[in-house]
């Protein structure tokens, strides 16, 4: 693999988006360390986990809808159907970022290491899901709401009786993420009515796929409550919880009405800062209770 291959391949899977998920799983690593403030070795290992799994999977997603991003003008100058990277290439940088996700894992313990193998398999399915069924948007969330429990076994290496509040993040995560996916892909509505595809807005329309975003939303409210209620946490988790309700109405008044011309602010900026604050916030409280 060239270095410019490398290279077209890392800014076409976003390296950058990797905020989306780090910030709870820092969280899930928090409660896994009960409150201590993990190794900097420690931190490092999970942040290259996340990293190589992340990669894989977007790999994945990238050859299996080769043919579809080739028909869709939005994803048409992707690395694969622009010529920029070679399908081999893409293979290559799947196997080593795979291989070194589980070998990474396996430096947590050995639970770790066995289940590093069905993570992967969660992560690659969900690229699958969009042909079968309209509630891909769920297995999107799903994937990335193995992030905490992940960063909890590698902080315990095993599942303690205090898994609760985790278990409540992960579904906060669900529905957090399934409800912006709804949102960014109301772009690709009419294209994937053409190529046959499964989505909310491809199924339902632009403004019905809105509403159910704005429940999925509310349940990844009333989930991130029970989170602070189960984990005992205080003020600065609650302040995180008002800040990300405030973000939340924000995002969607951007969309309001099914206007999409904005829906990059509503996906990637405002959604990158939900996450940080919320962590940051709730981190204080389980650091310094």
């Amino acid at each position: 693999m060239t270095a410019a291959a490398l290279t077209s391949i890392l800014r076409d899977i976003k390296l950058g988006h990797s905020v989306f998920a780090l910030p709870f799983a820092a969280l899930g690593l928090l409660w896994g360390t009960r409150g201590e403030v993990p190794s900097v070795e420690l931190i490092l290992r999970v942040v290259l986990a996340m990293v190589f799994a992340r990669s894989a999977a977007m790999a994945f997603n990238r050859l299996v809808d080769h043919g579809f991003d080739a028909t869709n003008p939005r994803t048409s100058q992707r690395a694969l159907p622009s010529g920029a990277v070679a399908r081999g290439e893409m293979i290559a940088f799947l196997v080593i970022c795979s291989a070194a996700f589980i070998g990474t894992s396996a430096t947590f313990g050995p639970l770790c290491m066995w289940l590093s193998p069905f993570v992967l398999a969660v992560l690659f399915a969900y690229s699958l899901t969009k042909r079968v069924t309209q509630w891909a948007h769920l297995f999107v969330g799903i994937a990335l709401a193995l992030s905490p429990p992940a960063a909890y076994l590698a902080a315990r290496g095993s599942i303690g009786d205090d898994i609760l509040p985790v278990l409540w993040l992960s579904l906060a995560v669900i529905g957090w993420v399934a409800g912006f996916d709804i949102i960014y892909a109301c772009q690709d509505t009419e294209h994937d009515r053409r190529e046959g595809l499964f989505s909310i807005p491809s199924r339902r329309g632009v403004l019905p796929a809105l509403a159910v975003s704005r429940k999925l939303h509310a349940v990844m409210l009333i989930a991130l409550g029970a989170f602070i209620v189960t984990a005992n946490l205080a003020t600065w988790a609650w302040i995180g919880f008002v800040i990300v309700a405030l973000l939340i109405a924000i995002e969607h008044m951007l969309v309001r009405g099914g206007d999409l011309s904005r829906v990059n602010a509503a996906f990637f900026t405002i959604n990158g800062v939900v996450s940080i604050a919320f962590a940051v916030c709730a981190g204080v409280d389980i650091l310094w209770p």
